[in-house]
């Protein structure tokens, strides 16, 4: 275990800024070296926080970190951090070396897991792991081991033992068991004293909330033994409280309070896939046991999940409407079948596709697997034992909540064609838990405004239309809480072709009082009662173009976090002016904010303790690493530095980034960031990389990305002499693609009379978007020397009728009602089709393109690229097209990743630096295959 001490950040800046030695350049392997940390993971109590800080590729380590900075800690290769709730224990996950996961098998690695006691430092290895988990108490710790190869170790038994019958179901001794059918072997682990306690066949285990009992399944078919067993945690004891020779034990949950466990069950000898289950559910207290079957509507399979209510009135369990075995083809059984034209075209290999399919066929093949584990929520009453379907058919998906009355349900089925070329819409319903009626309150609604349903099931909320509107569910009444305010609260900046949606909702208050909102800027409050409300941020966010958010409020899982009547609560505020965070206090019921944090940077509040006042944030800029704090919720402005990677800078030149205005063709005022080289000297012009997707100027104080992947990697140009220039794009509907070139060529125009951009030395990268505006800008403009252009579409036409085939969505929807912005078919405006696809002007280019794909784009087609290339090819222009094999849309591979970055660099250092060419752009790599390796 490796100790080490913080270095404060002042001492870093001054070594930075004043070091004797001369920086180094910057370079690929210092990129892949370079840490970024990831989400923290905070103890409820909030003492212990624990962050896995991961290169670009390399080996990673877990930091764990008491929040007063009295404790720090090192796991060697540590990842994926799990802290128990008290603090005390740490987990991660221990990597194999990366020489290791790049040269062996993945199942014959360690699979091994660090658990580190944060009092003294010690730690613990457990081998042999697949999952490990601690209790919600955290006091103890389950690990359960990967399944060993019992067919190899049956093998050897074989060879000393002699053979012995079990039961009467040796007589079946050769059927196969289902691999998700069989247990493993699980320890539990007193963390206090390091009892353990060793269970074997174990296929689900569950602790209850309280800290006393843990329920397991144990499954052993060649053993005929199925059971529950209850292990009581204090003593480690295990009871056996229910078994089954035949049955196989599949979902289990247990309440929170430790007073109830349920379970499914079904016939172990029935194949696992038509295997029809029953619901269990014992009174742990009175030993009293429940069995509910199906009936002929609702019945109980392998994927029937369970889930207690947190007061342990009521179990969720999903159902489904019909259980049976999979289909099976017809096969030739006796010479003449094979004339049979039946079992002939039974192997057919055909989809058809009909005009009134709810869903296309690739999206129904990509779904089919998910739609085979759907399940239709249901509750169990426990204190009356009556079950009531929830959901349905009709009515598919309802959201858990802990409501007593009523929950949120909402259905697609009546808008699955049309979403097509429509988007996405919801029917949307309130379902009674008392009876499982449904009351329709919403039709077409858009699916990403779903309303928000108050703690107590009294009110719902819900934006349509520019207004917020509140409904009294006992009534009926809805009210139109935004009539009579002129504050818009409709998306200002909303420039697609479809209605402009709001800004979404706050907190409720616990007690359905009150419900808060936002506009663009300020957050609202209004009494769920009288109907009245105001700004709680006091109006002071339009008049500064401050946009206040609430953050840092306790959380439970699952469930959406609240606030009460005169509870201080933080807000970030982002400033649309200097692009710059800050926190600010606010008291819930107060019309009043107050500033209480000043920071030049970027702000994000990472994770806060569930049982206590402890957040952790980072704060960055271009030229400062996203490092962690802790701090109370009440005082931010008092904040414990955590970690120290911005120290990984320190040993390099480093440019900084500044905010830049202009005016764009038609006048409007356009923002971008502007990072100069790391060497920057006045009066210099640089070279230029241009990178863009929609609006920009929000990345002003963002650290950039220590990655290398379909972007340029900003720090590396920075310090190879190029400027980064990021601007805004704001479109006209119905002209996507002039519109962003009206805002490049008047940024870049802007840079150029700033001195700072060579106006010979302009490139330009984008991707996927920005892919398909970079490849547009170049047929309207010479303004640009090279350019880079990653998964673009360049031909509309084409592409409207296209299938996203990571999702089997087609993509038309994106054209008519989404991000292409035509709004209309390819019926309606074909012209705009036209006029906005570069293929069509691929004659008019000057500039020099390298068009990036991966073969197995699944969002944009690939052949939107060969498209491109062979008009370019066609018209005699430069051009050069990367396909990489057996990539999706953003490349994967880490070796495709290095050699694009590799490549795109060496590409822009020919045409604007004026570098040589490598051979592959002077002539090309002629198809070769490689010989296999065994």
């Amino acid at each position: 275990m490796k100790v080490f001490n913080l270095i404060p950040l002042a001492l870093c800046l001054s070594v930075s800024a004043y070091g004797v030695a001369a920086p180094n350049a910057l370079t690929i392997d210092d990129i892949m070296h370079f840490e970024t940390l990831q989400q923290p993971v905070i103890s409820d109590n909030g003492k212990v926080i624990a962050v896995e800080a991961k290169p670009d590729r390399g080996d990673s380590r877990a930091l764990v970190r008491f929040n007063d900075n009295s404790k720090h800690y090192q796991i060697d290769r540590g990842s994926n951090v799990k802290v128990s709730a008290d603090g005390r224990f740490v987990l991660a996950t221990l990597q194999a070396p990366l020489f290791e996961r790049e040269t062996e098998k993945s199942d014959d690695l360690p699979h091994s897991i660090m658990l580190l006691a944060t009092d003294t430092g010690s730690q613990q290895q457990f081998d042999n792991v697949d999952t490990a988990v601690f209790s919600h108490d955290g006091g103890y710790l389950l690990v359960k081991h990967k399944p060993e190869d019992k067919k190899a170790e049956s093998d050897e038994s074989a060879k000393n033992e002699p053979v012995k019958e079990s039961k009467d179901k040796k007589q079946d001794d050769d059927k196969e068991v289902d691999k998700a059918d069989l247990g493993t072997q699980v320890t539990l682990v007193k963390l206090d004293t390091n009892q353990q306690l060793t269970l074997d066949n174990v296929s689900q285990f569950a602790f209850d909330k309280a800290g006393g009992l843990l329920a397991v399944l144990q499954n052993d078919s060649q053993e005929a033994l199925h059971q529950l067993t209850l292990v009581k945690l204090d003593s480690l004891s295990p009871e056996t409280l229910f078994t089954s020779e035949s049955e196989q034990l599949e979902a289990l949950a247990i309440s929170d309070d430790g007073h109830f466990v349920a379970l499914t069950k079904g016939d172990a000898s029935v194949a696992r896939y038509g295997r029809e289950h029953s619901l269990l559910v014992l009174d742990i207290n009175t030993s009293k046991q429940q069995l509910f079957t199906g009936n002929n509507a609702w019945r109980y399979n392998q994927h029937s999940s369970l889930q207690f209510s947190k007061d342990s009135q009521r179990l969720f369990v999903g159902r489904v409407p019909s259980v049976a075995q999979q289909a099976e083809l017809a096969q030739y059984k006796q010479a003449e079948d094979v004339f049979n034209p039946e079992i002939i075209t039974a192997s057919k290999q055909l989809r058809v596709w009909h005009g009134e399919d709810p869903k296309i066929k690739p999206q129904e093949v990509k779904e089919y697997a998910k739609e085979l584990k759907r399940t239709y929520l249901a509750v169990l009453h426990l204190n009356s034992n009556k079950i009531l379907q929830l959901a349905d058919q009709a009515v598919p998906d309802v959201t858990y909540g802990e409501q007593a009355d009523y929950l949120l349900a909402s259905s697609d089925v009546p808008y699955q064609k049309m979403i097509t070329w429509a988007g996405f819409y919801r029917d949307v319903y309130l379902v009674n838990l008392n009876t499982g009626n449904k009351q329709q309150i919403l039709v077409q609604q858009p699916s990403d405004a779903m309303p928000t349903l108050s703690p107590n099931a009294k009110f719902l909320a819900y934006y349509q239309q520019g207004s917020v509107y509140l409904r009294d569910i006992s009534s009926g009444r809805t009210v139109n809480l935004t009539q009579n305010i002129s504050t818009p609260f409709a998306d200002e900046d909303h420039d697609y072709p479809s209605a402009a949606p709001g800004y979404g909702f706050g907190p409720w208050l616990a007690d359905d009082s009150g419900i808060t909102f936002y506009d663009k800027y300020d957050m609202w409050q209004f009494n769920t009662t009288s109907h009245k409300g105001f700004m709680l941020t006091s109006g002071e966010g339009r008049k500064q173009k401050i946009q206040f958010r609430v953050v840092g409020l306790a959380q439970q899982n699952r469930l959406p976090a609240t606030i009460s009547q005169g509870q201080k609560v933080i807000l970030q505020g982002y400033s649309h002016t200097t692009k710059a965070d800050a926190f600010y206090a606010a008291t819930v019921g107060q019309s009043a904010v107050k500033r209480v944090t000043d920071s030049d940077s970027k702000l994000t509040l990472l994770a806060r303790a569930t049982e206590a006042d402890t957040v952790v944030f980072s704060k960055q800029r271009y030229d400062l690493y996203p490092d962690l704090y802790s701090a109370d919720v009440n005082s931010v402005q008092t904040a414990t530095q955590l970690t120290t990677l911005d120290a990984q800078r320190n040993d390099f030149a480093w440019g900084n980034a500044e905010l830049v205005h202009w005016h764009d063709g038609d006048g409007v005022k356009m923002d971008g960031v502007l990072i100069k080289p790391s060497n920057y000297q006045e009066g210099k012009a640089y070279p230029t990389m241009v990178y863009f997707y929609r609006f920009m100027s929000d990345r002003l104080h963002a650290f950039p990305d220590m990655k290398l992947n379909h972007r340029p990697n900003f720090a590396w140009y920075a310090d190879n002499g190029y400027a980064i220039f990021l601007p805004d794009i704001r479109f006209e509907v119905g002209y996507p693609g002039i519109s962003s070139v009206k805002a490049l060529t008047a940024g870049v125009q802007k840079l150029i009379e700033m001195g700072v951009t060579d106006p010979d030395a302009v490139g330009i990268q984008g991707h996927s978007w920005g892919g398909y505006q970079s490849a547009y800008a170049v047929t309207q403009t010479n303004i640009f020397k090279a350019i880079v252009t990653g998964a673009p579409v360049s031909n509309m036409t084409s592409a409207y009728s296209g299938i996203r085939h990571g999702s089997g969505l087609a993509r038309q929807f994106q054209y008519e009602t989404g991000q292409s912005r035509i709004g209309g078919s390819l019926f309606d405006a074909p012209q705009k089709y036209i006029e906005n696809s570069p293929v069509f002007y691929a004659d008019r280019i000057q500039t020099p393109m390298m068009i990036m794909f991966g073969d197995k784009d699944d969002a944009v087609p690939w052949e939107q690229g060969v498209e491109l290339y062979l008009a370019m090819r066609r018209a005699g222009k430069d051009v050069v097209f990367l396909q990489y094999q057996d990539e999706p849309h953003h490349l994967k591979k880490y070796p495709n990743k290095l050699d694009y970055s590799i490549k795109m660099k060496q590409y822009f250092d020919h045409y604007l630096k004026g570098e040589p060419a490598p051979q592959w752009l002077k002539q090309g790599e002629a198809y070769q295959e490689y010989k296999k390796v065994d």
